[in-house]
């Protein structure tokens, strides 16, 4: 949208300016959002319409999906890494198993945890066995 009406050119139509109305409608219509989340992404990273809306997307998505996990985001991974206690390459292996949910990777994790210590205590209990067999 051009600042200046009588400039009109590509460079001007990639910038956003809040001082006129027609351009905060347009820009708010155009990224799904409200005039005070428009403003709000403006000041936070300049009036580059891509940079504004990259920003925009970002926070869309954190809002929108936080019971998502997207492996494509390297934030996600660690933060999803982080909460489970694991690895990004069991957080990725979970993922492929059960899904991008959170709470199916989460319900798989302790479904994977239950059965190593389910194999650890066999193991144990066949140890006590064998050496019982043994001393007798």
């Amino acid at each position: 949208m051009a600042d200046d009406k009588a400039k009109r050119g590509g460079a001007d139509r990639a910038l956003i300016a809040l001082t006129e109305k027609y351009e905060v409608a347009y820009w708010s219509k155009k990224f799904k959002v409200t005039p005070a989340k428009l403003k709000y992404a403006v000041k936070k990273v300049g009036h580059s319409a891509k940079k504004v809306e990259v920003y925009i997307k970002l926070q869309k998505h954190r809002a929108g999906d936080k019971m998502r996990i997207a492996l494509s985001e390297p934030y996600e991974v660690r933060y999803w890494s982080k909460k489970f206690k694991i690895t990004p390459a069991k957080l990725k292996a979970a993922v492929a198993a059960a899904g991008h949910s959170s709470k199916k990777v989460e319900a798989y994790l302790a479904g994977q945890k239950a059965a190593k210590k389910k194999a650890v205590k066999k193991r144990r209990a066949a140890k006590k066995a064998s050496k019982r067999r043994k001393a007798a």
